[in-house]
C-alpha cells in the first residue's frame, strides 16, 4: 500500500512536469520565432543604415570638421556607416529580445532590457555632445591662434592650448552628465574649478594691482585731510 502511494505520487509530478513543459513549449516556440524574425530584421536595417550613410557622405563631412584627427589619436578608424550601422543592428535586436522575454514571462530580463533600451537614448546624445565638443574646440582653437598671431602677442600657442581643453573638459562633463556617471563628483568638480579661477583671478588682480591700490588708498587719505 506505501509503494503504491509513492508510486501515485510520482507518477501525479512526472504528469505535473510534463504539462507543465507541454504549456511553456509554444511560448518557447513563439520567442524563437521572434529572435530569429528579429536577427533578420535588425541584419536588414543594418545593411539599410550604412548605406544611407554612405550616400550622404558623413564621413567626408567629419573628416572636414576635423573629427578623424582626434580618433586616429584614440586608434580609432572613421567609418561612422559601419557604427551606425551596428547601433541599429543591436537596438532592433533588443528590442526583439525584449518582445522573446515578455512571452516567456521573464519579467526581470524584460526590465533589465527595457532599462537597457532607454539608456541609448543618452548614449547617442553624449556621443553627439563629444562630437560637437571636438568641433567647437578645434574651431576655437584656430580662432584664438589666428587672433593672437594677428596681435602679435606671444604665446599664441599655448593660449589656444588652453581654451582647446577648457571647451573638451567642460563638453566632458556635460557628456557624462547626460549619461548620469557621477554627477555628484562633477558638480562638485565644476564648483571646485569655478572657485579654483575665482581665488587665482582674485590673487593675481590682488598682487598685481596692490601699488595702484596703495597710491588711491594715499590719495583718498590725503584729500581727507586737507579737507
Amino acid at each position: 500500500m506505501l509503494v503504491q502511494n509513492w508510486i501515485d505520487i510520482l507518477l501525479s509530478s512526472l504528469q505535473g512536469l510534463w504539462l507543465e513543459v507541454m504549456s511553456f513549449v509554444p511560448s518557447l516556440v513563439g520567442a524563437i520565432i521572434v529572435v530569429v524574425v528579429g536577427l533578420i530584421v535588425a541584419m536588414g536595417l543594418e545593411k539599410v543604415a550604412e548605406r544611407i550613410i554612405y550616400h550622404i557622405k558623413l564621413d567626408s563631412l567629419l573628416r572636414k570638421l576635423g573629427v578623424e584627427m582626434y580618433l586616429n589619436r584614440a586608434n580609432l578608424e572613421l567609418n561612422s556607416g559601419h557604427f551606425i550601422g551596428k547601433f541599429v543592428y543591436w537596438f532592433i535586436l533588443l528590442a526583439f529580445f525584449l518582445a522573446a522575454s515578455d512571452i516567456l514571462g521573464f519579467n526581470s530580463l524584460s526590465r533589465f532590457i527595457g532599462d537597457v533600451l532607454f539608456y541609448i537614448p543618452n548614449v547617442i546624445v553624449a556621443a553627439l555632445i563629444m562630437i560637437v565638443t571636438l568641433i567647437v574646440s578645434h574651431f576655437v582653437r584656430g580662432l584664438v591662434h589666428a587672433s593672437v598671431l594677428g596681435v602679435r602677442i606671444h604665446g599664441g600657442r599655448f593660449l589656444a592650448s588652453v581654451v582647446w581643453w577648457v571647451v573638451f573638459v567642460f563638453g566632458s562633463l556635460v557628456a557624462l552628465s547626460q549619461l548620469g556617471v557621477a554627477n555628484t563628483i562633477i558638480e562638485t568638480f565644476v564648483a571646485g574649478l569655478i572657485a579654483m579661477f575665482a581665488l587665482a583671478g582674485g590673487l593675481a588682480f590682488g598682487l598685481g594691482g596692490k601699488e595702484t591700490a596703495g597710491r588711491i588708498l594715499e590719495k583718498l587719505r590725503g584729500d581727507w585731510e586737507h579737507h
